[in-house]
Formats: C-alpha cells, sequence, structure tokens
C-alpha cells in the first residue's frame, strides 16, 4: 500500500495558526528523544536549555538582545514574502549594513556628537537596502532569482567584512585579531536596564513592529503585494506594478537587516569583528514563518528563537554538549512546521496497486 498527496478543498484556518504550536511541540518532544540518546537525563536537559538561560534579569535581557535583531529581520522579510518575493540574503544585508554603519563610527571616531547614533542608524538601513538592491535590480531587468543572487551575495558581504578587519580597519592595538577599533561612548548604544546588556535598538525594534503591522493591515500597497503573492495573474489584470512589489520587498527587508547590524555593533559587541552574526539574516527566515508572517507573531517567534541561541550556549557550559544542538533544534522546528503546512493543504491518501 502507497500513499499520495491529495488537496484539500479547504485548508483549515484553525490549523493555520495552530500548527506552529504543534511543531513547537514535536521539536520538544524530538529534542528530548535526541537528549536521551546523547546519554543525557531530559528533565535536566530541558532545564539547562529552557529554563536556566532566563532565570534572572541578566538572562531575561539578553534574551531580549538576541530576540531583537530577529524579529527586527524577520519584519523586514515578511512584507516581500507575503509578495512571493524570496530574500534569502539577510545575513549579508546585515553584514554590510554592520560595515556602513561602522565605518560612520569609525569616522567619527573620539568625535563626541549625539549625531553619531543617527548616522550610523541611516548608514545600516541604507547599507542594507543597497545590498538588496542588486538582488532586485537583476530580477527586475534580467529576470534571475532573488533566491540565488541575494544568498551568493551574502558570501561576498562576509569576504568585504573580512578584508576590512583584517586590513585597512584592522586595530592597530588588538594583537592581529580581526576586528576593528572598540567604538567610542557616542557611537554606542545606551543600556536601557542596569545589570543587563539590554540596550536601545530594543525600541527600533518595537517601532518597526508597529509599522509593519500598520503597513500590513491598512496599506493600500500591502493589499496590492498581498493579491501579488497569492493570485500573479489578478494582480497583472488589476494592474498592479509587479516591478514595485518586487523593489518593495526586497529593499524593505535589507534595510531591515542593515539595521539589526548596526544594533549589533553598537550594542553588544561595540566594534566590527568576525564573525559579526551567529546566522540572525538566515534564522529569520524561520521566525518569520512560524511567526505566520504576522507581527506579533513574529515578535513571539523571535523570542522562541532566541531561547534556542541562549540554550544551545547553557547546554555547552553545563552539559558538555556540542555547539550543533542549537542547529539542531532550529532545523526540527522548521521541518516540523513544514511538515505540518503540508498536511494543512493536502491529506495522506492510500493507493492500492504498483501502477498507483
Amino acid at each position: 500500500m502507497l500513499f499520495k498527496l491529495q488537496p484539500r478543498p479547504q485548508p483549515s484556518q484553525r490549523m493555520v495558526w495552530l500548527s506552529p504550536l504543534l511543531a513547537i511541540a514535536l521539536m520538544l518532544l524530538v529534542g528530548m528523544v535526541i537528549f536521551t540518546l546523547l546519554g543525557q537525563s531530559p528533565i535536566k536537559a530541558f532545564h539547562a536549555f529552557f529554563i536556566e538561560p532566563i532565570n534572572d534579569m541578566y538572562g531575561l535581557g539578553e534574551l531580549l538582545i538576541k530576540a531583537s535583531p530577529l524579529a527586527l529581520i524577520a519584519l523586514g522579510l515578511s512584507v516581500g514574502f507575503r509578495a512571493n518575493v524570496w530574500n534569502i540574503g539577510a545575513e549579508g544585508q546585515l553584514t554590510i549594513g554592520a560595515i556602513a554603519a561602522g565605518g560612520v563610527a569609525l569616522w567619527f571616531y573620539e568625535t563626541e556628537s549625539l549625531w553619531v547614533l543617527p548616522l550610523m542608524l541611516i548608514a545600516g538601513a541604507l547599507g542594507g537596502m543597497l545590498w538588496a538592491a542588486i538582488p532586485a535590480l537583476l530580477r527586475t531587468r534580467f529576470h534571475t532569482s532573488e533566491i540565488l543572487v541575494s544568498l551568493m551575495l551574502v558570501y561576498v558581504a562576509q569576504l568585504l567584512l573580512s578584508w576590512l578587519v583584517h586590513g585597512p580597519w584592522r586595530d592597530p592595538d588588538g594583537f592581529g585579531f580581526p576586528q576593528s577599533r572598540q567604538f567610542t561612548e557616542s557611537a554606542i548604544l545606551p543600556i536601557m536596564l542596569e545589570g543587563t546588556r539590554t540596550h536601545a535598538g530594543i525600541w527600533l525594534t518595537l517601532i518597526a513592529l508597529v509599522m509593519v503591522f500598520v503597513f500590513m493591515r491598512w496599506s493600500v500597497v500591502a493589499f496590492q503585494m498581498r493579491v501579488a503573492g497569492l493570485a500573479p495573474r489578478a494582480a497583472d489584470y488589476a494592474g498592479f506594478n509587479a516591478k514595485r512589489t518586487i523593489w518593495i520587498g526586497l529593499l524593505t527587508g535589507g534595510a531591515a537587516a542593515g539595521i539589526a547590524g548596526m544594533n549589533e555593533i553598537a550594542g553588544p559587541i561595540g566594534q566590527l569583528s568576525m564573525p559579526l552574526s551567529p546566522g540572525y539574516g538566515f534564522a529569520a527566515i524561520i521566525v518569520a514563518f512560524v511567526g505566520r508572517l504576522h507581527p506579533i507573531g513574529i515578535l513571539l517567534a523571535s523570542l522562541l528563537m532566541a531561547l534556542l541561541y541562549l540554550g544551545g550556549e547553557s547546554a555547552q557550559m553545563q552539559l558538555a554538549l556540542p555547539a550543533a544542538v542549537s542547529g539542531v533544534f532550529q532545523g526540527l522546528l522548521l521541518f516540523f512546521l513544514l511538515a505540518t503546512d503540508v498536511l494543512i493543504h493536502f491529506r495522506l491518501t492510500p493507493t492500492w496497486g504498483s501502477k498507483a
């Protein structure tokens, strides 16, 4: 007996929203099995991975620090994803945004001015948008795949950062480490909560959340992009501008990723260094889909993904588990989300005989 997938007449809208919770539950269940196979107590491992990292104010602050770039990037990506504009290169756009913002900080090194941080913010957003404009131009002019172009540009951006911190921007007093000078106080985001590293960049993420929510809920342009994503032929018939949709989708994601890069170097890092990100640009794709491309859902999903990062670090220290354990949980989450999504839109039906 074999099985085949048959489209459901009407996918359940309730399951569309419940499937992320189901995927999380399955991730935890399989994760506990993995911990057992590794010779760890599931209860002890669960506590080390999900409870220990956030059992005090400092841990909660670290959760917010890691959730902020994930949410910010995912919010930007969700605008394009709703229109089937697939920006997979947010990691590179984050890197270029950080380079642009870091260049401003180094240019105004030891300058005590209130304008340094706003200039870094603008430079970060423009840097990310510039990097996202490359796949947008190639897609609209030459019909290339924005998936491949944006992804390949990630490695170009990382090589550019590596050249800068090993060469012209390397700290002369850094003992040869691939890093720039430590930024001065005027280029560092202020701390919000005493005793933690939680910085004012969190407010930028919250502002972006409100802006994206308003844009998606009441903007005519967002409606046109949504129609273009769901029914391209209907959008063409209605006269919606397909090229504008591509540009808006990619530039919005690039700007958000660039600002996230600026927040990283002006916040917890305080300089340009290698590596700059633990993969926020790629993890934000999972965050966007777990959050169902909705700002509130993205906020909650970013907290979960940030906890997976913190849990991986905690499991390394307390249980001597490999660093890849965090990536395993991220992969499990994405796998089960995709699996549940398939079953929402299709049903498994048995077929009999070898010709089926």
